[in-house]
């Protein structure tokens, strides 16, 4: 299972919103910094519309939505690449992770500290960002000498480290994260070995006043992070109040949409980000719908049939024949598989078929 790492400075909401993601109380919410130590770890579901109109269709009682693991890491702080704060802990804990979930405090709050003395997001945004820089930069360099002496031996895998590495450094030592150097696909499965932090897709969480969500236009620091994410990080930032969604746990569905619609919210952020960060992570869904159960399957995008299969049982994939597939769209239309069979909607699909999200799918393998 893929993970995503929440980060973020201290006291700026990170155990508040993975309490909200996990729908419990396992992380230590307090108003001091490094109050998580140990990171926390919980199981997400995939909140998917699609799951209810395929249990009807299937007539089942038993849906196993998809599911994503969140990391709630430790608050970092300038100098962490250094070792300050509990900055060491903080940089290997995110080396294991997928993807990065980056909370920035967007809300004025007297009787919440801010350990840099006043509410900056794009300030804050650059800490982190140039700690994990200068993390890379470090690991780079080393890499670098090991890889020069192996390329003096005509070592052709060395010598293409070398060069990436001399392609990379630059772009680094300009506080540019490496996940936004441009790199052709023989460069982008060379990096993935590197192991860089910054090299890690990032989406950014603006945590926000309660009061705030009904008009996020009204709130400058959203719109600075939205702009700043998207021109340096060309990455994406969705906003949510850590704070209502952690008091929302304890409510019944019912309950909470009764409380946010007396707010004068539609939806739960926590939805929102939670698909935002399965998409960041490069997933996908796919589904199989029959009598015992209704169940999402997470691939990775661009995953072909055998692999879809693979995600099932291993032997699926080695003896895979063809895959019977209908779209989601199709079948919810239709309303039943023998509608969508009639409709000639099912089709048989084999090895080089590239699945896609919603795909319904029932394999033929040979045992």
């Amino acid at each position: 299972m893929l993970k995503a790492g929440i980060v973020g400075l201290p006291n700026v909401g990170k155990s508040t919103l993975f309490n909200a993601l996990t729908r419990t109380h396992k992380a230590e919410a307090a108003n001091y910094p490094f109050c998580t130590i140990d990171p926390n770890v919980g199981i997400v579901t995939i909140p998917d519309e699609r799951l209810a109109v395929l249990k009807g269709i299937a007539k089942t009682s038993v849906v196993i939505p998809a599911a994503v693991e969140f990391v709630d890491i430790a608050g970092l702080v300038e100098g962490a690449s250094k070792g300050e704060g509990l900055g060491n802990q903080f940089l290997a804990t995110i080396r294991e992770v997928d993807a990065i979930l980056h909370v920035v405090r967007c809300f004025e709050d007297d009787d919440v500290i801010h350990n840099m003395g006043s509410v900056d997001p794009i300030r804050d945004i650059e800490i982190i960002t140039t700690e994990l820089i200068l993390a890379d930069i470090t690991s780079l360099e080393k890499r670098n000498e090991k890889a020069i002496k192996k390329a003096r031996g005509n070592d052709k895998e060395a010598q293409a480290e070398v060069n990436l590495i001399e392609k990379i450094l630059p772009h680094l030592n300009e506080t540019k994260p490496a996940n936004t150097l441009e790199l052709d696909e023989t460069e982008e499965l060379l990096i993935k070995s590197f192991f860089l932090l910054s090299a890690k897709p990032v989406l950014y969480a603006a945590n926000v006043a309660e009061s705030d969500l009904a008009d996020l236009s009204k709130n400058p620091y959203v719109e600075a992070v939205t702009k700043f994410a998207k021109e340096h990080h060309a990455a994406a930032c969705t906003s949510i109040s850590a704070q209502l969604e952690a008091e929302l746990v304890d409510l019944s569905e019912e309950e909470a949409k009764e409380f946010l619609s007396d707010l004068g919210v539609k939806d739960s952020g926590v939805a929102k980000l939670i698909r935002s960060a399965y998409d960041l992570l490069g997933l996908a869904t796919y589904f199989t719908a029959g009598e015992q159960e209704v169940r999402a399957w997470t691939i990775t995008k661009g995953f072909k049939a055998p692999q879809a299969a693979g995600v099932i049982h291993t032997d699926f994939e080695k003896g895979f024949i063809k895959a019977e597939v209908v779209s989601y769209e199709d079948l919810s239309t239709l309303g039943s598989t023998a509608a969508a069979r009639d409709a000639g909607k099912y089709r048989l699909e084999g090895k080089e078929y590239v699945f896609k999200d919603g795909d319904v799918a029932l394999f033929r393998f040979s045992k």
